[in-house]
């Protein structure tokens, strides 16, 4: 983009701001998170059209909502494959992929991998809590050995992910830590993540204060965070400390924290962005003995997979001239698929497209013939079976009288009704069987509103016999309550009701 375009875009914090209500829970680091990222984006220069947030699944998804940008609220660990697609289908737009530790690394790992590998085009910012937030506290991929969780109620047991160190491994162009009560450093960060070409990794430490509430108090907090992290600079040596009085050195192929008065300086490394060997050992220094590198890890260029792909396209365009897409459906490899003679026959001119295999099989599907009691059971409705006026007992009434009325009337099933005589459950044998004898000890004083089906299929007394069957034989019911519009009972029919009316019918 020309410097006369960028000037020309004036916005502001605001423009980046949308109507949406932020939810997190209170105290989220996302939230700092959030506010760097729309404090970032128009020092940018950047036509918002021209930008787009993509995310998976997880607490830090919800990003794209709160970005007054195009966004794509994707699927569990995809967001890089969309990235992908879109940063080659437009090469211009500032991509940006919002994931969470178990998002991008747990079922989103491959996608992540191959993204970095790629170079493709785009900013992934990966939100590590190290627990998963969203499901409610299980752990991570990033979660420590030896974490207490749901998920691992006696601790974790497997290493840990390390993400700086993945990202590394997969030869990923620029990677960068940062942490969310550090705004200042993290503005700094995303700026630099941002213009880089191909893909920016940058792993952000944030904090979940409802379950994992502590794990990065120690870099959090103000008075020692000077001690706890190191600063990365291109080209300048590897100290830190409140008064900058330590620093870092090679013992052999293990990085020691030394005391500045105890060496000369030039023992002391040299951060060099470009050296992924240097980036590697500030990758595996997640120790407590050591302090956690901060800033842009690595940073190299090399061709974005977009403009490779672009470029082989101009190379076979070229060579061949601008494709043709009708004629590469039909260069090679055809074949003519025909239609079964016996179908053919039937028809007149060429089989239409429309027809598929399934809809051939229908045409040879021979007519279901029906005999004469199912078309009767079809035909006629449930009143044909002479429902018996239903038994009724109120919800709130005891089990023990519930069962005297069985006994009374010699029947196998009572209909329940609230206060309103509406249908709110049947109490039967079975619930008899299953739910009351041998559980419960005084029968008076259990309600038959806790021992009964609750909220039962019921019918209308005008739909066909057939139907209730059919809902008898699905559910296993053996009496099935009938009801008017406004669900009180009306009567009740039972499976020995469909039986008689059969033999009266034959007879």
């Amino acid at each position: 983009m020309s410097e006369t375009m960028t000037q020309e875009i004036t916005l502001t914090r605001k423009d980046f701001v949308s109507d949406q209500t932020v939810r997190w829970c209170p105290g989220c680091g996302d939230y700092s998170i959030l506010a760097q990222m729309q404090r970032v984006m128009p020092e940018l220069g950047i036509p918002k059209e021209n930008i787009v947030f993509i995310s998976g699944i997880g607490c830090s998804s919800r990003f794209p909502y709160y970005m007054d940008t195009y966004g794509i609220h994707s699927i569990h660990g995809r967001a890089p494959t969309l990235a992908t697609g879109l940063a080659i289908a437009n090469p211009e737009l500032s991509i940006w992929v919002i994931t969470g530790d178990g998002d991008g690394l747990s079922i989103g790992g491959n996608h992540l991998i191959h993204a970095l590998r790629r170079n493709v085009n785009m900013k992934i910012i990966l939100f590590n809590n190290r627990i998963y937030g969203l499901t409610k506290g299980q752990a991570s991929p990033t979660s420590r050995v030896g974490t207490v969780t749901k998920s691992s109620p006696m601790g974790t047991i497997e290493s840990p992910v390390n993400p700086i160190s993945l990202a590394l491994a997969a030869e990923a162009t620029f990677v960068a830590r940062s942490i969310d009560s550090n705004p200042q450093h993290l503005a700094e960060v995303l700026g630099k993540a941002a213009a880089h070409k191909g893909t920016a990794f940058v792993e952000v430490y944030q904090n979940c204060v409802i379950f994992n509430p502590d794990e990065w108090d120690a870099l959090s907090d103000r008075t020692n965070r000077d001690d706890v992290t190191l600063n990365l600079e291109h080209g300048m040596p590897l100290i830190f400390g409140r008064d900058r009085e330590k620093g870092i050195r090679m013992r052999g192929f293990t990085p020691e924290v030394v005391a500045l008065s105890d060496v000369s300086l030039d023992e002391i490394l040299v951060h060099d962005a470009s050296s992924k060997t240097l980036a590697s050992i500030l990758g595996s220094m997640e120790h407590p003995e050591y302090p956690a590198p901060m800033g842009v890890i690595r940073d190299v260029r090399k061709p974005t997979f977009a403009a490779g792909i672009l470029e082989q396209v101009a190379q076979a365009q070229a060579k061949r001239g601008v494709g043709d897409l009708n004629k590469l459906y039909r260069a090679d490899d055809l074949w003519t698929v025909s239609a079964r003679e016996e179908v053919q026959s039937e028809m007149v001119g060429e089989l239409p497209l429309t027809l598929d295999e399934e809809y051939l099989d229908d045409l040879e599907r021979p007519e279901v013939v029906t005999t004469s009691v199912q078309d009767q059971l079809t035909q006629e409705s449930i009143s044909a079976l002479n429902p018996k006026v239903p038994i009724t007992i109120d919800a709130g009434s005891s089990l023990a009288r519930a069962i005297r009325q069985m006994n009374r009337h010699n029947i196998g099933c009572l209909v329940v009704t609230d206060e309103n005589d509406r249908l709110s459950g049947i109490f039967t044998e079975r619930d008899v069987l299953m739910r009351v004898t041998g559980l419960v000890d005084d029968l008076t004083a259990a309600k038959i509103g806790d021992y009964m089906t609750a909220n039962p299929v019921s019918m209308k007394a005008n739909l066909p016999i057939a139907q209730a069957l059919h809902l008898m034989s699905l559910h296993g019911f053996r009496h099935l309550p009938l009801v008017d519009e406004e669900n009180r009972p009306t009567g009740i029919i039972s499976f020995r009701d469909v039986v008689g009316y059969l033999n009266r019918s034959l007879s």
